[in-house]
Formats: C-alpha cells, sequence, structure tokens
C-alpha cells in the first residue's frame, strides 16, 4: 500500500511501564496482560488516515532497561516524534523521567516532538503520580501530555492524532 508520508516515533521510559502494551493496542487493537521484557528494540507499523492522506506510521518500541540504554540512543536518529512513558502506579518511573528526557534531546533533531504519557490509567485506585504532577512536568519541559490506558485503550488512538496535528 502506498502512502503519502511516513513518520517515525520511538516510544522510551522505564521498563514495565507499559510501552510495548501500548504498541500492540495501537498496532493491532489488543491488550496482553502477560508480556515478555523487551530485548533491545521491537518495531511495529500502520497506516492511519489524516486529512484523507494515507500516513505509515513506524513505532520503535525500546527496552527500558539501563542496559540497553546505548542501543536506544541510535534509534531517535530520524524519529519525527517520542513517546515518553510512565506509569502512574509507580512514582519512580515518573522520577526517571528527566533522564529520559535528556537522552531524547541530546540525540534526537531539536524539531522532533516529544508526548509524556502516563500510562495505565485504568488502575486509578492504585495511582502514585497524580495527573496535575504529569501536566506540570510536561508544561516545565514544553512537551504534550495525555493519560492512557494500553489495557482499556483510553487515549491511544488520540496519542497518535496530536502528533500529526
Amino acid at each position: 500500500m502506498s502512502y503519502a508520508y511516513l513518520f517515525k516515533y520511538i516510544i522510551i521510559g522505564d521498563t514495565g511501564v507499559g510501552k510495548s502494551c501500548l504498541l500492540l493496542q495501537f498496532t493491532d487493537k489488543r491488550f496482553q496482560p502477560v508480556h515478555d521484557l523487551t530485548i533491545g528494540v521491537e518495531f511495529g507499523a500502520r497506516m492511519i488516515n489524516i486529512d484523507g492522506k494515507p500516513i505509515k506510521l513506524q513505532i520503535w518500541d525500546t527496552a527500558g532497561q539501563e542496559s540497553f540504554r546505548s542501543i536506544t540512543r541510535s534509534y531517535y536518529r530520524g524519529a519525527a516524534g517520542a513517546l515518553l512513558v510512565y506509569d502512574i502506579t509507580r512514582r519512580e518511573t515518573f522520577s526517571h523521567l528527566t533522564s529520559w528526557l535528556e537522552d531524547a534531546r541530546q540525540h534526537s533533531s531539536s524539531n522532533m516532538v516529544i508526548i509524556l504519557i502516563g500510562n495505565k490509567s485504568d488502575l486509578e485506585g492504585r495511582r502514585d503520580v497524580s495527573r496535575e504532577e504529569g501536566e506540570a512536568f510536561a508544561r516545565e519541559h514544553g512537551l504534550i501530555f495525555m493519560e492512557t490506558s494500553a489495557k482499556t485503550a483510553a487515549n491511544v488512538e488520540e496519542v497518535t492524532i496530536v502528533k500529526m496535528s
């Protein structure tokens, strides 16, 4: 299938925040509760239409473990956007955002769009990071902010549309 534009995204963040689940929900519209750890990088693609134009999205899901950080850095090259993901039920994943953001800005082009994503919004009762904290971090660093749930698909489609707009 031909397309008018090709956009590359990279998904970054600590291990276990739901990066692979977000990719699977976006590309296959399904949730897999048990997922192996990503080793290095996984890849997914999907065609979408915006303003009647076919657009191919390449999504690179990176490993969150520190030992893969040097490999992950090479995937920033050519990326139009990054999804910086944390788990709203695990404060330490929020605390590590600054380090991930520094990596993204150092290894990507200056015009790459970065969306901060608080994932697992379906676990509201176990929330450890408030929505306001996420919004404040995004505002402070010039990021777009959304909360999603890879499990229920809440805001998963919207993340893509925001990036294209």
